[in-house]
C-alpha cells in the first residue's frame, strides 16, 4: 500500500492521473455526517483517492447499481484464541462478514506460553488481508488468586510497543490494583500511557473507586451490564465498548443509552466469539444488525463498528470512506439489514457472497507452533480421590457458584450439601454439580474444588482446558469417576473440550495449540464443535453451549464467586473463602 504523501495519490485525487478502481452509482455511507451520498469513490495504491460526483478516470469501474458502500468493520476488542482458530482461519471466516480490522488481546495464550505465545499469534498474522492490531496483555496472570503458565511484567511488555501493530495496553483487569495504587500495576499503566493508550476492564466499578481508576489514565471499558453503569462510565470520560459475543451478550441491555449526543463515546466489540457463531451468525456485522433491530440508527451503528474504533486506537488511516484513508469497504443491499456481499481490503476484493476470495490467504506464512503443544500437564498421582471433599461436622450450608449462560458475572447461592460416606458429593436432583479446577501448566499441582448450579446435568462430566484466564483444566460433573476420565482424555489430546458419560468419552474437540486453539481448518473445527455440543445433550445439560460459561467459572476478576486452582474466590472481597458458609 502506498503512503499518504505519495505524489501519485495526489495526482489521482486532482484528476490528473487515472485511479486503479472507481465505484460508481452507489450510496456511500458517510460516518462523519451520518448521511448517505450518491457519489463515486476512486481508489489508488490501496487508498481512497477521491470521493465526489466525478467522473473519475480509472483502469477498472465497479457499478454498484444503487447498493450501499460503507467502511469495513472493526472489532474493538477480542481474543482470537476464543475462536479456537489461528489468525489465518479466523480471517477465512470473519472477512466474508465484513471484518477488515480487529484488535487482538492475546492474553489467553500469554497465560499459557507467555511472550512466546504472543509472538506466535503475531507471526501468524503477517500477510493476512485484515488490519490485525494487537493490545499488549496487561494481566498475566489476571490476579494473585490463580496459577498460570507465565507471568508478564512491564519490562516484558515494553518491547511489544516497538511493533506498530501494537496500539494499546490491553484490558487492565486488576482494577483494584489500579485504584488502590499498586506500584507494579501502575508501572504497566504508565507504560501504556507513554507508548499508546490503556484499555480498561472494571465490571460493576462505581463511585470514587471508578473515579480513581479513570484518573489513572484508563480510556475504555467493555464490561458494562446495566445502562446506569454505562452512563456513569461515559460521564467520566471512558469510551464504552458494547459487547455482544458468545459468552457475554450485553447489547440488548445497553444499546438504549446511545443517542445522537453521546454516540461517539461507544464502540462495538465481541470479546469472545465461538467459531460456529462467527461462521453462522457473523462478527461485528451481526452486532450492527442486532443494534439496528433494537432501534439504533443504521449509520450510527456502522460508525460504532468502524470510525469510533479507529478514533479510539488513533488509527487515522482506518474507519471511513474518505480521501487518504485505507480502501477497506463493504458493499451491501439494505441499510436496515446489513449483510456484506463484497468486502474490500486495501482496494482488493477479499471476500464475496460469504466466501473468502481464492488465493487471498496464500501469502500468509505458517509459523512453527510445535513448542505450543503438550501444554496439559496433570500430576501422575491424580485420581478420583483427588476430587473428594471431606465434609465438616455440623455444616448446614455451603457456597455454590450460580452460573449464567449469557453473562460472565456469577452469583453465590447457599445450599444444603449432600453427604455420602463423610464426603460432599454432587446432587443432580437439585442441580448442584461438582466443579474442579486443576493446575495444568506443570508449575503447580493445585486443585480447586467446589460446586456450581445452573448447568442442569443429570449424568456425566464436561471438561475444558479453556478456563479464563489462567486456562487451567476446568471440569463440571455429576460423579468423580467421569471427571477423572475427562481430565486424562484432555491431557492425552494436548488440550481441548470433551464430554464423558458412563465412563466413556462421547465427545471430543482437540485444541492442541496451547490447549486453546485447533490445528484444523475452520470448517472442520466447526463440525467438531457441533458434534461436541450434540454429545452434551446426553448429559441432560440445559445450556446450549455449556463450555462457554464453564470456561469463565475460574475467572477471578469478574464477580461474584469463582473457583481457581487455589480455591473459591470471593471476587468482590478479593479473598479466598471456605466452601462452608
Amino acid at each position: 500500500m502506498i503512503s499518504r504523501t505519495c505524489p501519485e495519490l495526489m495526482a489521482v485525487a486532482r484528476g490528473d492521473q487515472p485511479a486503479d478502481l472507481v465505484f460508481v452509482n452507489g450510496q456511500v455511507v458517510n460516518v462523519f455526517t451520518r448521511k448517505t451520498e450518491r457519489v463515486s469513490v476512486s481508489v489508488f495504491g490501496g487508498r481512497i483517492a477521491a470521493v465526489g460526483p466525478g467522473p473519475f478516470d480509472a483502469k477498472e469501474t465497479v457499478d454498484l447499481d444503487g447498493r450501499f458502500i460503507a467502511p469495513g468493520l472493526i472489532d474493538a476488542h477480542m481474543h482470537v484464541e476464543s475462536t479456537m482458530m489461528m489468525p489465518r482461519e479466523f480471517v477465512r471466516v470473519a472477512a466474508p462478514h465484513g471484518t477488515t480490522g480487529v484488535v487482538f488481546d492475546p492474553h489467553e495464550i500469554a497465560n499459557v506460553l507467555g511472550m512466546n505465545g504472543i509472538k506466535l499469534l503475531m507471526d501468524a498474522s503477517v500477510g493476512l488481508p485484515m488490519n490485525i492490531m494487537f493490545a499488549a496483555s496487561s494481566c498475566v496472570p489476571s490476579s494473585a488468586f490463580e496459577n498460570s503458565g507465565a507471568r508478564l511484567e512491564a519490562d516484558d511488555l515494553k518491547p511489544m510497543f516497538d511493533d506498530p501493530r501494537v496500539v494499546a495496553l490491553a484490558e487492565m483487569m486488576n482494577f483494584p490494583g489500579v485504584f488502590l495504587g499498586n506500584q507494579a500495576i501502575l508501572e504497566k499503566v504508565q507504560l501504556g500511557l507513554d507508548l499508546a493508550i490503556v484499555d480498561g476492564h472494571c465490571p460493576g466499578l462505581s463511585g470514587s473507586a471508578l473515579g480513581a481508576y479513570v484518573a489513572a489514565g484508563i480510556s475504555s471499558d467493555h464490561e458494562c451490564t446495566t445502562p446506569e453503569e454505562a452512563m456513569e462510565k461515559v460521564g467520566l470520560g471512558l469510551r464504552v465498548f458494547l459487547r455482544e459475543g458468545s459468552a457475554a451478550r450485553n447489547l440488548e441491555a445497553l444499546v438504549g443509552v446511545v443517542n445522537s449526543q453521546n454516540a461517539t463515546r461507544f464502540c462495538f466489540c465481541t470479546d469472545d466469539r465461538h467459531p460456529g457463531d462467527l461462521h453462522r451468525e457473523g462478527h461485528i456485522d451481526h452486532v450492527v444488525r442486532k443494534a439496528i433491530t433494537l432501534g439504533l440508527d443504521p449509520i450510527t451503528a456502522l460508525a460504532m463498528g468502524s470510525l469510533h474504533v479507529a478514533d479510539h486506537y488513533r488509527q487515522p488511516d482506518l474507519g471511513a470512506i474518505a480521501p487518504g484513508r485505507q480502501a477497506d469497504m463493504i458493499v451491501f443491499d439494505d441499510l436496515a439489514d446489513i449483510r456484506p456481499t463484497n468486502v474490500y481490503w486495501q482496494g482488493d476484493l477479499v471476500a464475496q457472497n460469504g466466501v473468502i476470495s481464492e488465493g487471498t490467504l496464500d501469502q500468509a506464512p505458517k509459523p512453527d507452533d510445535s513448542f505450543s503443544r503438550g501444554s496439559v500437564k496433570i500430576s501422575s498421582g491424580f485420581t478420583s480421590s483427588s476430587l473428594q471433599i471431606l465434609a465438616k461436622e455440623n455444616t448446614k450450608l455451603i457456597r455454590v457458584i450460580e452460573a449464567d449462560p449469557h453473562q460472565l458475572i456469577t452469583g453465590e447461592r447457599h445450599m444444603e450439601p449432600t453427604i455420602l460416606d463423610d464426603f460432599y458429593i454432587a446432587d443432580p436432583s437439585q442441580d448442584m454439580l461438582k466443579l474442579a479446577v486443576i493446575a495444568r501448566h506443570g508449575t503447580s499441582n493445585g486443585i480447586g474444588l467446589g460446586f456450581v448450579t445452573g448447568f442442569g446435568m443429570t449424568n456425566g462430566a464436561l471438561a475444558s482446558t479453556v478456563g479464563h484466564d489462567a486456562h487451567n483444566l476446568a471440569i463440571v460433573g455429576t460423579n468423580d469417576a467421569d471427571m477423572v476420565i475427562a481430565a486424562r482424555a484432555l491431557e492425552e489430546a494436548g488440550g481441548g473440550q470433551c464430554v464423558v458419560l458412563d465412563g466413556k468419552v462421547v465427545g471430543m474437540m482437540p485444541l492442541p495449540i496451547a490447549g486453546l486453539i485447533s490445528d484444523a481448518n475452520a470448517i472442520d473445527l466447526i463440525k467438531q464443535q457441533d458434534a461436541l455440543l450434540e454429545s452434551v445433550q446426553h448429559t441432560g445439560c440445559t445450556i446450549e453451549d455449556p463450555f462457554m460459561p464453564l470456561s469463565f467459572l475460574p475467572l477471578p476478576v469478574i464477580p461474584k464467586l469463582k473457583l481457581t486452582d487455589l480455591g473459591l474466590v470471593d471476587v468482590e472481597q478479593q479473598r479466598i473463602v471456605t466452601l462452608e458458609v
